[in-house]
């Protein structure tokens, strides 16, 4: 029978009967559909009146409806709260995000997943307010992490961590990224209060993939990416040096009046340094590339392969990767290799049992050759001989060859074990009741060992230097839901201990005859020398915390925490810390009907959390003194002396933070997002106050004074475009935040009624910590000027700033502004056309003109003076130096040092196009003859470009033009993805 064609229309509404443009409708199976027009309706033709159709929209969930011969199939789609229903991990829980209280924000991380990272953090660079996270420009590096600014000074300023509900702390680096799952940022006190002592500065909760129940499923992905520099810096080449000396040296090499015109006469071998001359007094003609033979291409490989599974009882997934990086710089190299057993088990109905491990194996063997020697180090010398042989000092000097620090041997192999061995139960004489153990262990260990024949003088030297970390941390989590009509409550119980151990062993000798077996034969060095070290902390915590709910629409959060830890002063070892938190869900309201928005919550929380100062800094401790002979012949003893003072006060720094926030969906679920203003104040500031110099000691720590830090976030997520085939969404992030010293020591030392600033710690009351105070330049002194004594042309002019007529650091220096950026703000952009999803995502780190500033100043001066550039040691090409046919440069250059000297500043502002992906997912035949459930490629590129006016490295590594700076490295990736 010949099929029959049949048209089927009707009208698609939302929950409350309103049409629903732009929806659309789908012959599931086909590519045969349509859309809605304004008033909701739609008109499809379909063979023999049969199939199902598929309608979806935008914020709304998608319905399967099947025909059976209907001409009218009119429809009512519910919203879709997915977002909302989403469960992140909170601290000892999880909850709904439609019920959070305080500032948690969850990482996109699957944005990412084809970047180049090695690092777990790299995946959060601008993606979350309020996270700041640097670059990395080593093998393996760490960036640094910082939430919501600085909280304090001197106390202990990093993020808490905490891997699968244990807080860890060991490297980032030691986590492989493919096997992290969530990451969510716990940002205000009332959200952090659950770990108080070591939350002040924010947590990080990381929570690793676990099996599901279903087949099994094995995965692997694979990847290859080059590395190069982001910036074309290198050292000056010989004729770029040459030219240097001879702008340095302009009055002899130019022709007066103006200096620009060349000197026929000039005689450029007086004036050059005798290392660039030959024997007979000729400049010598080689002009070796350091730089070319220090570096090479950088890559990237990496390997991933996973199994999980599991029945409706038990679960697992077992994974193992490894990752192997080569820098840019020779001998910056890091490998990884790990494996993963995450299992867990419903032994009875109320019995379940677990364990989340890993083993992580790093190694970082192989020294650099010394970067600001390589730099330094004259073109016109090479650094072998003709045999192929490194040539200790090839100018002459001590000026040593930059290759003797990478010619050596060298492991540097790093373990990391980590086990999280829970059991929790459910009370069958109680519904709702829980009770879960947690035993997590972390073990560590570095083992460094080295041998270099260069050493110690050149008569070899080796050591073996072995590190081993051990902590334990156990937990009693006791946990009760009930729901009774519209009142839900859910109650945690805490009690936690740490116990976290050290232990250093270092064997060292120098002096060798035969280094052949070199860190493994150190008796053959004549001078052997051992050293031992060793610490132990403890910390133990009691927390109550209550999460009520009333009638879907009122929230409240309520916790306290106990906090004891070793390190502080016998009377002040413990510290309590409350929060309490409240959220108004308006959307629920009856009063509340406003059509464009769809949800709408309040949130406002007060609470205190605490720092932890470093361990034993509250004791008088001893160390080792002089070494004393008593008598002839008789034996050596060491003596021992004191070198801190006790504070049997010593207490916990306190952070008191205010957080009001505001969660949004509007315009049918296109746009979303979260607004939050926080005011947080540090109190007891853990402080190392400067002491006399008659009392014998350098400083006390002690509590001090109190610290603002305020800020704003935002984070706007929309969907453009949801049509059959094309997607495309936005995230838009942007923070701002201030800190500012509120008071100190409360010295008076002059008397005027006012509290003195600690100027030689650069801190000043009613400014940041980040204040620069410096001398302020006005330009150069230029050639027929009136020039003061002490001042040359090409030196800075100095603005008098006390206008007493002379210049004199005390006197003169000034607010230049300050080292914090104004705001953070990030673009991801993410199209999905049929298979392929193409993402782009812009980072950017801005500042005005007197904010996001710091020092960069080239290095290589003679006494360190800035004006004074060496004539023996090579520059940077960047390098833009004052010379009278440059009269406008960045730098200023005398050949003789003027009588002050101020820091050249810029503004580190930037905007990068940090990370781009195009991936394809097949489809269809391929995967069906694959019997593939996921088959995709992609290619990557990160740091591709960055916009600024900063000169050198990197503005957001503060790496200027300074020899010592290295780069930021761009990369391109290339991947396959296949699981079946």
């Amino acid at each position: 029978m010949a099929e029959v064609d049949q048209t089927v229309k009707g009208r698609i509404t939302d929950e409350k009967g309103e049409a629903l443009q732009g929806v659309t409708v789908l012959l599931k199976g086909t590519t045969n559909g349509t859309a809605t027009g304004a008033d909701g309706s739609y008109s499809l033709t379909v063979p023999d009146g049969g199939g199902t159709l598929l309608i979806s929209f935008i914020g709304y969930q998608a319905q399967e409806v099947p025909l059976s011969n209907r001409a009218t199939v009119n429809i009512t789609l519910l919203p879709d709260t997915k977002a909302l229903e989403e469960v992140v991990v909170v601290g000892y829980g999880v909850q709904r995000k439609s019920d959070l209280t305080g500032s948690v924000a969850s990482a996109d991380l699957e944005a990412f997943r084809e970047a180049p990272n090695t690092n777990i953090a790299q995946s959060l660079q601008g993606t979350v307010p309020g996270l700041n996270v640097g670059q990395v420009n080593s093998a393996g590096g760490n960036p640094t992490i910082q939430v919501r600014g600085a909280n304090t000074i001197n106390g202990n300023a990093n993020v808490l961590i905490v891997l699968d509900g244990i807080i860890y702390n060991g490297s980032l680096a030691s986590i492989n990224p493919d096997d992290v799952a969530s990451i969510d940022v716990l940002k205000d006190a009332s959200s952090t209060a659950v770990y108080g002592a070591q939350a002040a500065n924010g947590v990080l909760l990381v929570t690793t993939r676990r099996g599901k129940a279903g087949k099994t499923r094995i995965a692997y992905t694979g990847s290859y990416a080059t590395q190069t520099p982001s910036v074309n810096l290198r050292p000056q080449n010989r004729e770029e040096l040459l030219q240097r000396i001879r702008d340095l040296n302009y009055t002899q090499a130019y022709l007066a009046p103006e200096y620009t015109t060349p000197n026929p006469n000039f005689d450029l071998t007086k004036f050059v340094d005798q290392i660039h001359l030959n024997a007979d007094g000729t400049i010598r003609t080689a002009d070796f590339n350091w730089w070319d033979a220090a570096t090479q291409r950088g890559a990237i490989q990496d390997h991933q392969l996973s199994i999980s599974g599991g029945s409706e009882k038990t679960t697992y997934l077992v994974s193992g990767g490894y990752t192997k990086q080569l820098g840019y710089i020779i001998n910056d190299k890091f490998s990884r290799k790990s494996v993963r057993i995450n299992l867990e088990t419903q032994a009875t109905k109320w019995w379940k049992i677990g364990a989340q491990t890993f083993g992580s194996f790093n190694d970082f063997s192989g020294e650099e050759p010394t970067l600001s020697d390589i730099v330094r180090m004259s073109p016109m010398h090479e650094p072998y001989d003709e045999a192929g042989n490194l040539i200790p000092f090839p100018t002459g000097t001590g000026q040593a060859n930059p290759f003797l620090s990478s010619d050596v041997s060298d492991s540097d192999k790093r373990m990391t074990l980590f086990g999280n061995f829970y059991s929790e139960l459910s009370a069958p004489f109680l519904e709702g009741l829980t009770y879960r153990l947690n035993f997590g262990n972390n073990y560590r260990t570095n083992n460094h060992y080295y041998a270099s024949r260069w050493a110690a003088g050149q008569t070899g030297q080796a050591y073996k230097d072995l590190d081993t970390n051990y902590d334990y941390t156990l937990d009693n989590i006791l946990t009760y839901h009930k729901s009774i009509g519209k009142h839900e409550l859910t109650a945690t119980l805490l009690y936690s201990a740490i116990e976290r151990q050290y232990s250093r062993t270092y064997a060292n000798a120098t002096g060798f005859s035969n280094l052949t077996l070199g860190y493994n034969s150190l008796e053959q060095g004549t001078n052997q020398f051992t050293a031992s070290d060793a610490w132990e902390e403890q910390l133990n915590a009691q927390m109550a915390r209550l999460n009520y709910k009333y009638n879907e629409r009122y929230l409240l959060t309520a916790t306290v925490r106990r906090d004891g830890f070793s390190g502080f002063a016998a009377n002040e070892k413990y510290g309590i810390f409350p929060s309490a938190a409240f959220g108004w869900i308006l959307t629920e309201e009856p009063f509340f009907r406003f059509a464009p928005i769809n949800f709408l919550k309040l949130r406002a929380g007060y609470g205190t959390n605490g720092n932890l100062t470093s361990r034993y800094s509250s004791l008088a401790r001893l160390e080792p003194s002089a070494a004393y002979v008593f008598g002839d012949g008789g034996t050596t003893v060491f003596g021992q002396q004191v070198s801190t003072l006790a504070n049997p006060n010593l207490k916990w720094e306190s952070t008191r933070g205010l957080n009001a926030g505001l969660d949004f969906v509007v315009l049918k679920n296109r746009i979303s997002g979260s607004l939050d203003y926080y005011n947080n104040r540090t109190n007891d500031l853990l402080f190392d106050v400067a002491l006399p110099t008659v009392s014998g000691f350098s400083s006390i720590r002690t509590n001090v004074g109190n610290l603002k830090n305020a800020g704003l976030e935002l984070t706007l997520t929309t969907q453009n475009i949801a049509a059959k085939n094309l997607k495309w969404s936005t995230t838009f992030n942007i923070s701002g935040n201030r800190n500012k010293i509120i008071r100190l020591v409360g010295a008076d030392a002059n008397g005027d009624g006012k509290e003195d600033d600690l100027v030689s710690s650069n801190l000043f009351i009613g400014r940041s910590i980040g204040t620069i105070y410096d001398l302020k330049p006005n330009g150069f002194y230029q050639v027929g000027d009136d020039i003061p004594a002490g001042y040359y042309p090409g030196t800075f002019r100095i603005v008098d700033a006390n206008g007493d007529g002379k210049i004199d650091r005390a006197g003169d220096r000034v607010f230049l502004g300050r080292k914090e950026p104004d705001y953070r703000t990030s673009l991801l952009n993410t199209v999905e056309y049929k298979g392929f999803t193409f993402r782009v995502f812009l980072n950017a780190v801005l500042g005005g003109n007197n904010s996001y500033i710091a020092a960069n100043n080239p290095a290589n001066n003679i006494g360190g003076l800035l004006d004074v550039p060496s004539k023996r040691l090579n520059y940077l090409n960047a390098l833009d130096f004052w010379s009278p046919s440059n009269p406008n440069a960045l730098y200023a250059r005398s050949a003789v040092a003027p009588a002050l000297a101020p820091g050249v500043y810029q503004n580190r502002s930037f905007v990068r196009l940090q990370d781009i992906s195009l991936a394809y997912r097949f489809s269809g035949t391929i995967i069906d003859k694959l019997h593939a459930d996921n088959l995709s490629v992609f290619v990557s590129a990160k740091n591709l470009y960055t916009w600024t006016n900063w000169v050198g490295w990197d503005p957001e590594t503060e790496q200027g033009i300074d020899d010592s700076g290295r780069p930021v490295l761009k990369g391109y990736s290339l991947g396959l993805t296949v699981a079946f």
